[in-house]
């Protein structure tokens, strides 16, 4: 092999590798997507089946008998789209207040000419590590606070996060310092140098954290069981949804889950109702989502870069 032909073989090594990387790549990501997206589409597929038929298994990605009777039976109750206006006023006051008021203390305790800044962070993050419980959590928002059968019992025991606070925190105090320091030159207040300069430049960390609190808050079903679970027109959808998804269990119990007491019953079954449950669930978070993607992962890496 002379000299000449080496450039040549290594082009041709240079080619063969830079066609076959693209290659796998590509198949092994075609793969892991049909792995990820396979359950969302199963899901889908049942929750549009008929419910007798769902009972024998085997559905893939397709309804094998196409039917909306579980959507009607969730759907159906005047009641559940109470529950859907309750869900959305309760996540967007919690998301828009947890974020603004989380940020302002988040901002304070970034400050290194604030003297008890050290002190406070350590007191807040000592919630973390140190949690009363259930029964004093309760005894605090239902007699002390007397937040029971009341909207406000969702929105403020929700409106500070210590682990959003440190995330906001730790952006905040990568920002450069010269940016507070010429404002506050040219006569701008704290909050000024808050709200017009780095509340702005915090919007990829605070996306991030909107989309925490913002799914939190959805999915919270619990908080509507302990506090307003006598309160028909407090009910939130997820709390609904568990009630109707039990009480349709409760029906294919009593009938013995036997195929032909279903078909007297309700074309709809556990299985249907379960699966369509998760897909209205899960429907607006999805719509949401795309917003918020393009910060969320720079909000996390820059958020995450100091202790």
């Amino acid at each position: 092999m002379t000299a000449a032909t080496m450039p040549k073989i290594q082009k041709r090594k240079s080619k063969n590798h830079d066609i076959a990387f693209p290659l796998v790549n590509g198949i092994f990501l075609c793969v892991l997507m049909f792995v990820t997206l396979f359950p969302v589409l199963n899901t889908v597929a049942i929750s549009f089946n008929d419910g007798i038929d769902a009972v024998r298994g085997g559905i893939g990605i397709w309804p094998r008998i196409f039917s909306t009777e579980a959507y009607n039976a969730l759907l159906s109750d005047k009641l559940t789209y109470t529950a859907f206006g309750i869900s959305v006023a309760r996540t967007v006051l919690t998301t828009l207040l947890n974020l603004l008021l989380t940020s302002m203390l988040a901002f304070a305790l970034s400050r290194k000419e604030y003297v008890f800044n050290k002190f406070i962070t350590f007191i807040v993050v000592m919630t973390m590590y140190v949690n009363a419980g259930l029964i004093p959590n309760y005894l605090l928002i239902a007699k002390t606070l007397k937040l029971t059968k009341t909207f406000w019992v969702y929105i403020i025991p929700t409106m500070f996060s210590c682990f959003n606070m440190i995330v906001i925190r730790t952006y905040i105090m990568g920002l450069p310092e010269a940016l507070a320091e010429s404002a506050r030159i040219d006569g701008a207040n704290d909050f000024r140098i808050f709200w017009q300069i780095i509340f702005p430049l915090c919007t990829p960390v605070l996306a991030t954290v909107a989309l925490f609190v913002a799914v939190g808050s959805w999915n919270q079903w619990f908080d509507t069981q302990l506090y307003n679970g006598s309160k028909k027109n407090l009910y939130t959808l997820q709390y609904l949804l568990k009630m109707k998804l039990a009480t349709s269990m409760q029906s294919a119990n009593a009938a013995n889950t036997s195929v032909d007491a279903l078909v007297q019953t309700s074309k709809s079954t556990p299985v249907t109702v379960r699966c369509a449950t998760t897909v209205v669930s899960a429907v607006p978070i999805l719509i949401v989502y795309p917003f918020l993607q393009r910060y969320f992962v720079t909000g996390m890496v820059l958020g995450g870069v100091k202790g």
